[in-house]
């Protein structure tokens, strides 16, 4: 039996909660420290103020009084020194004696004033912004010590309701969102990068460009998302993930930037700029023999194809380990597709447990793949047609028949009602249809939806007000199947496509989630001979069930083909670099494939682990 257990985030070990309390108190010391300091040195500029203050005072009444009691005190208007003080009726006489001699010591005295004047103004200005500082720089202290000094005597900084207090007491503390520190380091240079392809075979390539710019030590400027595919979504990459936490998250390993400084900006806008697609699968010496020089000497280069174009395998541990962190960690989707997807999950939970069926019957992937399985003349010809329409499709002329025995087509909706009913799932299952338009509408769902239905979509069960900002955005409507899909009990793709690569490596990463990993080239086989009667039901039933006893997700090494690294398993498939291995899980060795069998298939030796299994009179289930 497997005991699932969910790995740890990644980032989360106990020392980096340690460094976090360490730094927030050394956070705080530092900021009083900074107030004191800031403190003392206003009080001692406030007494060297009020000393000058003083000073010019006392300057100002000695010169007066020294003028006055020697004779020579001048009237206002400096005409002459006056002689013989006397009163008479209250009122002051004497003798005006000489016209000009006290002219110059009149304006000595009127310069004195006048300037001491000024110097008290300045004082005081001065003063009273120091006053005001110190007032700041004490509330701040204040607000550092107070809840501290005055824990458990809430009238001394609040005067609320008891009452209030009490209802916020029992309203959980919602943890702070901790920043990462920046990471400094010698910038070499900007890398731009254009996604091509859907929605998850983007998110790859956004990892892989995240780890290949960390690894250079250069800027990453946010990834431009593909608008020119089949698809022709106009949505930017802030339409569909949180653009800030993605920068934020990766501060500590890569510098990400909105968009070019604005010199080399203008550059680019002219035309002026590097522009290649990497060789696909590359190592990250690869990058960093042909691609770092480029960069230092263009300064910018842009990367204009995206797709598997890093190792699946031969890379480090922190490689792995930083594409693993951007894939689960820093892509998240933006709080309107978060909440939406939040809404559907609830929905389906509140009628029981529930099905994710990736059924990619939609027609961009039968024009590309050439799989015409129960299509009738007309949908033939219109596939075919798409086919030649997108000059980089490269395979035209393709064998239908012989692709589908290969197990290189997708299941159809009729094959794939039997291969539901044969794994024994329930009837009385919701089923969620992760898809696009299925190819051929209600004609080709009639027997999927006889056998099962509780088949639902995003469609039935949210109403146009709810999907209108979706419309014409494929890709976010993909995100929001995405969302449902890891929270699904049970996920079952149709096709090995990006999504169903994706998507089961991601639940993987939350606990080895149950996938159902079908195998198309023997299923097709076992399908062709029950139609055809070689097979009874239950025969066919047994043979299907003891087919995918081991191809549910759980753990297990990936499949390495040296020098074939398209029939290889997919790193995001099964990133096991980044699973934890504990509590008796043990991931088996796999040996790398070299030989094939007598009809010249690949072999795929120990991939997994047994699995529990019901007994049932019919014979083994899938447990939900």
């Amino acid at each position: 039996m497997v005991k699932k257990v969910r790995p740890a985030v990644y980032g989360s070990h106990p020392s980096n909660d340690l460094a976090n309390n360490v730094n927030a108190y050394a956070a705080f010391i530092f900021k009083v420290l900074n107030v004191a300091f800031s403190s003392l040195i206003a009080s001692f500029s406030l007494i060297f103020l009020i000393g000058l203050y003083l000073k010019a005072g006392t300057a100002v009444s000695t010169a007066v009084t020294r003028q006055f009691f020697t004779g020579k005190c001048f009237d206002r208007r400096g005409v002459g020194s006056v002689e013989g003080i006397g009163k008479k009726g209250g009122m002051r006489i004497g003798v005006i004696k000489g016209g000009g001699g006290g002219a110059s010591g009149g304006q000595r005295v009127d310069k004195l004033k006048k300037s001491s004047r000024m110097k008290v103004w300045i004082i005081r200005a001065t003063t009273s912004v120091l006053l005001w500082t110190c007032i700041v720089q004490l509330t701040t202290l204040g607000e550092t010590w107070g809840p501290r000094v005055l824990k458990g005597c809430p009238s001394c900084f609040s005067h609320q309701d008891s009452s209030v207090s009490a209802i916020e007491d029992k309203v959980p503390s919602v943890p702070a969102r901790v920043i990462p520190p920046k990471r400094v380091y010698k910038n070499n240079g900007y890398l731009m990068v254009s996604c091509n392809g859907g929605l998850n075979q983007m998110r790859a390539a956004i990892c892989d460009m995240v780890t290949i710019a960390r690894c250079l030590n250069v800027t990453l400027v946010v990834p431009e998302l593909d608008k020119t595919s089949f698809w022709a979504d106009p949505s930017e990459f802030q339409d569909i993930f949180d653009v800030n936490h993605f920068i934020t998250s990766l501060r500590d390993e890569v510098r990400i930037l909105k968009e070019l400084p604005p010199r080399l900006k203008r550059r680019v806008e002219m035309g002026f700029v590097y522009s290649m697609p990497p060789i696909s699968w590359s190592d990250i010496s690869y990058y960093h023999n042909q691609i770092l020089p480029l960069i230092r000497k263009y300064k910018v280069v842009h990367l204009n194809r995206t797709d598997a174009r890093l190792a699946n395998n031969g890379q480090s541990l922190d490689v792995q380990k930083l594409r693993c962190r951007v894939n689960f960690n820093a892509l998240r989707f933006t709080p309107q597709i978060e909440e939406l997807g939040k809404r559907v999950i609830k929905l389906l939970r509140q009628n029981g447990p529930f099905i994710v069926l990736h059924l990619r019957y939609e027609m961009d992937m039968l024009a590309f793949s050439g799989c015409t399985q129960g299509c009738n003349n007309d949908e033939v010809e219109e596939l075919t047609r798409m086919r030649y329409a997108y000059p980089w499709w490269k395979e035209k002329i393709i064998n239908s028949d012989l692709k589908r025995k290969d197990g290189l087509c997708p299941l159809t909706p009729e094959e794939t009602a039997l291969i539901l009913r044969a794994l024994d799932i329930d009837k009385n299952y919701q089923i969620y249809i992760a898809a696009g338009e299925i190819y051929g509408g209600d004609r080709r769902m009639a027997s999927l939806a006889a056998a099962y239905p509780k088949l639902v979509r995003k469609e039935t069960l949210l109403g146009p007000s709810d999907l209108g900002f979706f419309q014409n955005h494929s890709s976010q409507m993909a995100a929001l199947d995405y969302l449902v899909s890891l929270e699904s009990d049970i996920f079952i793709p149709t096709y090995d496509g990006n999504m169903a690569k994706v998507v089961q490596g991601h639940r993987r990463y939350l606990g080895f989630k149950q996938t159902i990993l079908l195998d198309r080239r023997l299923l097709v086989d076992l399908i062709d001979q029950y139609n055809n009667g070689s097979l009874s039901w239950i025969q066919f039933s047994d043979a299907v069930k003891e087919t995918h006893e081991r191809c549910r997700g759980q753990p297990s090494k990936r499949l390495m083909i040296p020098d074939r690294p398209k029939e290889e398993d997919y790193f995001y498939a099964n990133p096991e670099e980044c699973l934890q291995q504990r509590d008796g899980i043990i991931i088996p060795e796999t040996q790398k494939v070299n030989d094939t069998n007598e009809e010249g298939f690949t072999l795929e030796e120990n991939r997994g682990q047994a699995v529990e299994l019901e007994e049932t009179p019919r014979g083994r289930i899938f447990s939900m």
